[in-house]
């Protein structure tokens, strides 16, 4: 099929509007996607596994749907991109690792079950980092094939900043939604721990894996995970709660501008000259709007706390990858195996004391702000070759799991993105969302060259 006009695929939500007022068809948007894929694809690898066929049958089924008067679903007609950690049905879910090479799943994934309830077309398998941890992935960075997209949710980030989809699920277990982002210029939220079910997704560490999104923008990110939120009785990390309403509370206006909690964290040695740099500009521009905070001293266990938890309970989750393919795994694996089964069982019971303990310490900061600014990562993407970024910024708001948000609002002279990360408080992601995008709205405006 020609696509007969040019679709946008930033803009999830004006596209939602255009397929709910039928000015645009399920199958338009799905060749749209298709050509964009076909454009970008060869050179930056975004998918495990992708069939234009099967995208095509989605739209046309979903066009066919709506002709028939029925009331469609809040994604109709949305291309989505899936990490391959997340099963899906009759489709190949591998989890980037050669042991589970040919590996089909024979049932959804929670989040894909609502994702196909909503009517969104699922694209393909975005690639994911081996395991979901460390070791890079062949995918590269849409902005700059010379550098890293970041991981593990490598695939996910660089198929939305490519516009390839207008959005995508990720998982962080400790920074693989907010750093990818980062690194590629998109929008990536990672909600309150227990909002989204894990079921049907690999688990590297039940105490912090938690799924997110990647999106063009605010809104789109919004929209996506208010479908995916619920109580789902399997996941025990979840708990019936009320419906959300992310997409209306970022769309509404703040009733006073929002104020910002600056904090640099016990890490900010380690982040770059240019970081530095920009969030000193990014203070400065917000005035009154922002303070700067310092952190009680006992955060700067954090890092290592959360590294204790991931490393103790990857070695339990993995032991079968270990048991059946331990050669066959990257040296950075069998070491993240073997540190965590060094882990004394005494220090990782004790570890699992400390989010509360730390938030504690970030209820005090939230009496003050809307919401807690940092970096998002130590610096722009790294080349390739040089790994997929330090998760260091990342890695304490999960272990505290509070949600959290980077927006794109930085870029390096060489044109490089990076993000301005913010954490609110647990179970308050809508107004997180809301801050977010009122301060992409307001670096925007006073932007030059926006």
């Amino acid at each position: 099929m020609v696509v007969e006009r040019a679709v946008p695929l930033g803009d999830a939500v004006a596209l939602r509007e255009a397929l709910v007022r039928g000015s645009l068809r399920a199958v338009e948007v799905t060749e749209a996607a298709l050509a964009r894929i076909g454009e970008r694809e060869p050179s930056v690898e975004a998918w495990a596994w992708h069939d234009p066929d099967f995208a095509r049958h989605q739209a046309k089924a979903l066009d066919d749907y709506r002709a028939s008067g029925r009331p469609i679903g809040p994604l109709h007609g949305l291309p989505v991109g899936i990490k391959d950690i997340v099963d899906t049905a009759r489709i190949p879910t591998e989890n980037g690792t050669v042991v589970d090479q040919g590996r089909v799943p024979i049932a959804d994934a929670a989040v894909v079950e609502k994702l196909k309830a909503a009517g969104a077309v699922i694209m393909g398998k975005t690639v994911t980092t081996e395991l979901a941890l460390f070791q890079p992935a062949e995918t590269r960075n849409p902005v700059d094939p010379e550098r890293s997209p970041g991981g593990s949710s490598a695939g996910s980030a660089a198929a939305v900043a490519a516009g390839m989809v207008p959005f995508a699920i990720g998982s962080q277990t400790a920074g693989s939604v907010v750093r990818p982002a980062s690194f590629c210029g998109t929008v990536g939220f990672k909600p309150t721990f227990g909002c989204i079910s894990r079921r049907g997704v690999l688990a590297q560490a039940p105490s912090l894996d938690t799924l997110g999104v990647l999106a063009a923008d605010v809104a789109g990110a919004a929209m996506l995970a208010e479908v995916l939120f619920g109580h789902d009785p399997t996941d025990p990390a979840t708990a019936p709660a009320p419906p959300p309403r992310l997409l209306e509370t970022a769309l509404a206006a703040p009733p006073l501008p929002p104020v910002f909690a600056f904090v640099r964290t016990p890490y900010w040695e380690r982040a770059d000259a240019a970081v530095h740099a920009a969030f000193e500009e990014l203070v400065g521009l917000l005035g009154e709007q922002c303070f700067t905070v310092e952190l009680p001293p006992i955060f700067a266990e954090a890092d290592t706390i959360r590294q204790r938890i991931q490393f103790a309970e990857l070695a339990k989750c993995y032991y079968g990858y270990a048991r059946r393919g331990f050669d066959r795994l990257s040296p950075a694996m069998q070491g993240a195996i073997e540190r965590g089964n060094a882990t004394p069982a005494r220090d990782y019971i004790a570890a699992l004391d400390w989010a509360d303990v730390l938030n504690a310490g970030l209820d005090e900061i939230f009496e003050r702000c809307d919401a807690i600014l940092t970096p998002a990562a130590t610096g722009p993407a790294p080349a390739i070759g040089e790994g997929t970024g330090d998760p260091v910024f990342n890695g304490l708001w999960t272990l505290c799991r509070t949600p959290a948000v980077t927006v794109p609002v930085f870029e390096t002279p060489a044109g490089l993105p990076m993000g301005a990360q913010l954490i609110g408080r647990r179970g308050d992601d809508g107004r997180l969302l809301r801050s977010a995008r009122w301060l992409a709205t307001f670096v925007a405006a006073h932007n030059p060259e926006a």
